[in-house]
């Protein structure tokens, strides 16, 4: 079954010295080439959710769809609804641009589980449900909508509408994956400190690589 990757990239950030999280380097690509690298291994699709596509344009191939929000100023929850509604495919992976360690492997897994008849499937890391990261159906797309004109930006108010299933720690453990998948970065500090962790190297030709078996 195919599977459409979402990445919710925002604008410049005060906390970030007015930078952009997804144009930031990391090793030697800009952290959003190396995102889209990791999901290209299992999505036949990736979308770049943004206010500002322009920004993108030099950074992505012709093969990554940039879209541009519906409701414009509502963070996530703005690109969720324009990515899920856009989306070629049943199902979504959506992340956030902030996080560098993104992973297929705990894609997929959370996948299984989602196909289990479930709206979404969410990892379940240190106690806490990471609404990002998380694999859902795209009709979830009409419950976000609600949300948003509820005035609702929180990704995580999304759970009180939606029927999901959470993947514990050990769930991803088991398979030898790191629970760092989950993290992302706010500050300019905490960018540095992930930087310096960074360090996985995707070969030239990083976002055309062949999809992972599923």
């Amino acid at each position: 079954m195919m599977l459409t990757g979402l990445i919710l990239a925002g604008g410049p950030d005060a906390r970030l010295r007015g930078q952009t999280s997804a144009l930031l380097p990391f090793g030697d690509s800009p952290l959003i080439v190396r995102q889209v690298w990791e999901m290209k291994k299992i999505c036949q699709e990736v979308i770049v959710a943004t206010p500002d596509p322009t920004r993108f344009l030099k950074v992505l191939d012709s093969n990554t769809r940039i879209i541009t929000d519906y409701y414009s100023g509502m963070g996530p929850m703005g690109g969720m609804f324009a990515g899920f509604s856009l989306a070629r495919y049943k199902e979504v992976w959506a992340i956030g641009s902030e996080m560098p360690f993104v992973s297929a492997k705990a894609a997929l897994l959370l996948r299984g589980c989602k196909l289990k008849g479930f709206e979404a499937a969410l990892p379940l890391i240190g106690g806490g449900v990471y609404p990002l990261h998380g694999i859902y159906d795209k009709s979830c797309a009409q419950h976000v909508q609600k949300l948003l004109e509820q005035g609702e930006r929180s990704a995580s108010s999304l759970l009180r509408s939606i029927v999901w299933k959470d993947m514990p720690d050990a769930s991803f453990l088991e398979c030898g994956i790191a629970l760092d998948f989950v993290n992302g970065f706010h500050t300019w500090e905490e960018y540095e400190s992930m930087n310096k962790q960074f360090n996985i190297i995707p070969p030239k030709g990083m976002i055309n690589e062949p999809h992972m078996q599923e």
